[in-house]
């Protein structure tokens, strides 16, 4: 293919209608999974569920989702797809293998997943379960065939470190705040230690995660805003609390 054949757009699927989908963290991992081993089986299916006294009013349409198959036993099967129609005229692009760009469609709806009422507690333990995994560090001890530890020692010349032969012993000066670069970690990484800071307690604000977690401001508002609820007013102003489909039930947080 040409350079210049590479730097035109395909939009022969301009017009078509496509549906923009957020799901959870769990069961896009899923579907990436099954994509990966290159299962040509459906990996969900919608249902549309329709008022017939209401059928000429748009809110009576409800849509669910079924999962086909899920790879663990506490992960949900079914869920609500909360649907919004006013959004911002969006379009959808893929890229192929050889660099060329295609428009797939236009954006119709939007919809929000959520397991349903009856399958949350479900859902919870399987957050949990996946916080704890992540909190485990994993360590391993490695045997130095050096036993001299002559490659240990300061070196002449190093960057931060004086020679302790050097004569010249200046203090080095601690680095600013502003001098030091937060390192983004992993999304779901972030996500299970958001979990397990809100276990400890439900309310925290902003600067108190920034701590935390010593994650960028900007980075760890992106998790926050679709986790949590954010409480402009009452006692708890200005904090941040998770939504209720990711709380652990009082029974839960009692024992």
């Amino acid at each position: 293919m040409s350079e210049e054949e590479s730097s035109k757009i395909e939009t022969s699927r301009a017009d078509r209608s496509v549906w923009l989908m957020k799901c959870p963290l769990v069961v896009s991992k899923s579907w990436k999974a099954s994509s990966d081993n290159n299962n040509n089986q459906p990996v969900a299916k919608v249902v549309l569920s329709v008022d017939p006294l209401r059928s000429d009013d748009p809110s009576s349409l409800q849509f669910t989702m079924e999962l086909a198959g899920t790879e663990s036993l506490n992960m949900p099967k079914n869920y609500s797809l909360n649907m919004f129609k006013d959004i911002v005229p969006m379009c959808i692009f893929s890229e192929g293998n050889q660099g060329r760009v295609a428009i797939e469609g236009k954006v119709e709806h939007k919809f929000d997943m959520k397991p349903h009422n009856e399958n949350i507690e479900e859902y919870r333990k399987l957050c949990r379960e996946r916080t704890n995994k992540s909190m485990v560090k994993s360590r391993q001890i490695q045997v130095i065939d050096n036993d001299r530890g002559a490659h240990m020692r300061p070196m002449p010349g190093m960057v931060g470190l004086i020679s302790s032969s050097s004569k010249d012993k200046r203090k080095t000066a601690p680095l600013k705040a502003s001098d030091m670069k937060r390192t983004r970690r992993d999304r779901g990484e972030l996500q299970d230690i958001m979990f397990k800071l809100f276990e400890r307690q439900p309310n925290w604000a902003l600067k108190q995660l920034v701590q935390e977690t010593d994650q960028p401001a900007q980075f760890l508002k992106e998790i926050l805003n679709d986790l949590c609820m954010y409480n402009k007013r009452g006692t708890n102003q200005g904090t941040y609390e998770l939504k209720p489909e990711y709380k652990k039930s009082a029974e839960d947080a009692d024992s």
